[in-house]
């Protein structure tokens, strides 16, 4: 009888945390199989705005992933890359999600729209929302609401970016609870990120799937993100590699320059070799360390639990 009511417990927490989205830990006394998933939410449930059909492509979903415990109570929106038009999502999406709940921090893996069927501005809407959700549910998450990171890689650090610089504080008289909220995040990770949109140092790959073919001039401008910097624009972490031969360099250094000249906190390291698209670099002897500097970064403002 007390193993059956165990499991019949455990089934019951199980259940309710897949209805969150959320990775879910095997009950004490289950083995570790019978752990649920990570399930990904619907960050619209009635259907996403601008999706032009029902198919997974046209949901943008965010998945969960929740430690052990969280004394921070620090979550992190990550933004797998791709160039926009597809997203790695084990490499800069799950692995990165468990790489911060080793550290007690939450993790909250992004599938936002793609081109060519989607370009501006629904993939920064979909950014936009994930923040807001996880702001909205805080409290159920055990976060706290000014704790709210996003990390970027590649093009989805272009989106990071774009969140960070082109963000709204929520009209409160908007009907959709979760939408009241602010989509500014509170800070930024951003690895071998895209910026900007402007020729002389754009990927041509990430501009052609988020602008289109032949993109407006403004829209040029308004998404190369390093012109956008504020003072109001989030604490922001950068890594990359000097020889990256996908996205220049420069593209890290600009932002880094543009938050320097606003006096924005900000951090940046940037290796001299080591390919794009590394993610943690497991089997870059040189490059390796990378996130450990950003751990200390993390713990150094309260966003990570000082060891």
């Amino acid at each position: 009888m007390r193993v059956n009511k165990a499991m019949q417990t455990a089934k019951w927490s199980l259940g309710s945390a897949i209805l969150l989205g959320v990775a879910a830990q095997a009950a004490p006394g289950l083995q570790a199989q019978e752990a649920a998933p990570p399930v990904p939410a619907l960050l619209w449930p009635a259907g996403a705005p601008m999706a032009q059909g029902t198919a997974a492509v046209d949901q943008p979903t965010l998945t969960t992933y929740l430690p052990a415990q969280n004394p921070t109570k620090t979550g992190v929106i990550i933004a797998p890359g791709g160039g926009y038009q597809h997203l790695s999502m084990e490499k800069e999406g799950s692995d990165i999600a468990k790489w911060l709940n080793a550290r007690g921090v939450a993790g909250f893996v992004l599938k936002y729209r793609l081109g060519p069927t989607y370009h501006h501005p629904v993939e920064l809407g979909d950014a936009q929302r994930a923040i807001r959700t996880v702001r909205a549910k805080a409290a159920e998450l055990g976060l706290a609401p000014d704790h709210v990171g996003m990390w970027g890689f590649s093009a989805g650090g272009h989106l990071a970016a774009s969140a960070g610089t082109l963000f709204d504080q929520g009209p409160a008289a908007n009907a959709d609870a979760i939408d009241k909220e602010s989509a500014r995040p509170d800070f930024l990770i951003l690895s071998y990120p895209v910026i900007t949109m402007e020729d002389q140092y754009v990927h041509k790959g990430s501009r052609l799937y988020l602008l289109g073919e032949k993109p407006d001039p403004a829209l040029v401008e308004l998404l190369s993100v390093e012109k956008h910097v504020t003072r109001e624009t989030p604490p922001t972490f950068l890594f990359a590699t000097t020889d990256d031969q996908t996205v220049p360099v420069m593209n890290s250094v600009m932002f880094y320059e543009g938050l320097v000249a606003v006096k924005v906190a900000a951090e940046i390291h940037l290796f001299v070799h080591g390919p794009h698209g590394t993610g943690l670099a497991p089997g870059f002897p040189d490059l390796k360390g990378w996130p450990d500097l950003l751990a200390t970064w993390m713990r150094s403002r309260g966003w990570m639990e000082k060891q």
